[in-house]
């Protein structure tokens, strides 16, 4: 048996030998020195796509058309390209994974379906948020700029971080906002006083229902993926919204008149749930940082632009927009739920107003 067992690799050694006298021998047959060099160095190469980490980031807007949906995508790009492809984030846009609420209610449960979302700073007062509801008070935000200059500053990471200090766990990872917000009708109005008695379409965020009352609107609750069909229902006459959203949900369509009272920034935060978080080592962790901070940067940069674009589209397009130059009156109807939102954090607030 042994002296089979030798015939027979003395004879492939002899073919292989063979094979390399012809030339047939393939790469193999090169030396290792004379290898070509890789271009890029093995550390940096992308990971093999069953190695990385997938992360599943919520959106509950479209991503063409709309500045966070963009922000988006440029957070995705940042991720997988500081990792080497080592993280992917895959956006879920278009409400497809629930509204905000929804989505926030899952990343708490832990279900799983869920790592990273962009959520409206308004919607994290019932999440242990309630400093970013004086983000969502009407004019306070006088200009971009002054929205900028505070999510730029040391007291705006004290915004961010305040959930997962208050033991709810999420991790706040950068800030962004999504244009002026505006209120957009089925009917034309021409000025505050045409909201009276009108049916306008709220979150659960006491804000907005306070903001609504203000204008002698009567506010309904309406999820957003159901805003289109209940404006086209008549469930509710109107409803408010950033212009680019506007568009994007095509709620013109339905509700073609938008009077620009810009009551107030769309600010947003986007927050990763902890058991995602947790699961990422520090140099992944920090990663996201840094393409959050690429991410905020980018919006900042883009937001006005579009915004104008959408709006220069709108008015080609024939829909009614009225301006509002002098909004003292809406600032006057309004003071109260500034009043009653602000109890406890006026310093706070002032703070906020200073750094405009």
């Amino acid at each position: 048996m042994k002296k089979r067992v030798l015939s027979v690799m003395l004879s492939a050694t002899m073919v292989m030998a063979a094979l390399a006298g012809c030339g047939l021998g393939g790469a193999s047959e090169a030396p290792a020195a004379e290898a070509p060099a890789a271009e890029t160095p093995a550390a940096e190469a992308p990971a093999a796509s069953g190695d990385a980490i997938t992360l599943t980031y919520a959106e509950v807007n479209p991503l063409e058309g709309t500045i966070v949906g963009q922000m988006a995508a440029k957070f995705k790009e940042e991720v997988e390209s500081r990792s080497n492809g080592s993280i992917i984030i895959d956006v879920q846009a278009s409400g497809v994974l629930g509204t905000e609420n929804e989505v926030l209610d899952g990343m708490l449960a832990e279900t799983g379906t869920v790592d990273i979302s962009r959520i409206s700073a308004f919607a994290l007062t019932s999440y242990g948020g309630e400093k970013s509801k004086l983000l969502s008070l009407p004019y306070t935000f006088v200009s971009r700029d002054h929205y900028w200059k505070f999510a730029n500053s040391d007291l705006a990471q004290e915004f961010l971080n305040e959930p997962h200090d208050n033991g709810t766990p999420l991790v706040g990872l950068f800030y962004g906002e999504e244009g002026f917000r505006h209120f957009f009708t089925k009917e034309p109005v021409s000025d505050i006083s045409g909201f009276k008695g009108m049916k306008i379409r709220v979150s659960n965020d006491p804000v907005m229902m306070g903001l609504v009352n203000g204008l002698g609107a009567n506010p309904v609750e309406v999820s957003f993926t159901e805003l289109y069909s209940a404006l086209q229902t008549g469930v509710c006459d109107g409803a408010e919204q950033p212009i680019a959203n506007y568009k994007s949900n095509a709620f013109d369509e339905v509700a073609p008149n938008m009077i620009l009272d810009g009551h107030t920034l769309g600010a947003i935060q986007v927050v990763v749930a902890d058991a995602a978080w947790n699961k990422l080592s520090a140099d992944q962790q920090n990663i996201l940082k840094e393409a959050g901070k690429a991410a905020a940067a980018y919006d900042k940069e883009i937001s006005e632009s579009k915004e104008n674009e959408v709006l220069d589209g709108l008015k080609a397009a024939g829909i009614n927009i009225v301006d509002v130059p002098d909004k003292s009156a809406w600032q006057a109807a309004t003071a109260q739920v500034i009043a009653d939102n602000t109890k406890g954090q006026e310093e706070l607030y002032q703070k906020i107003l200073d750094l405009q």
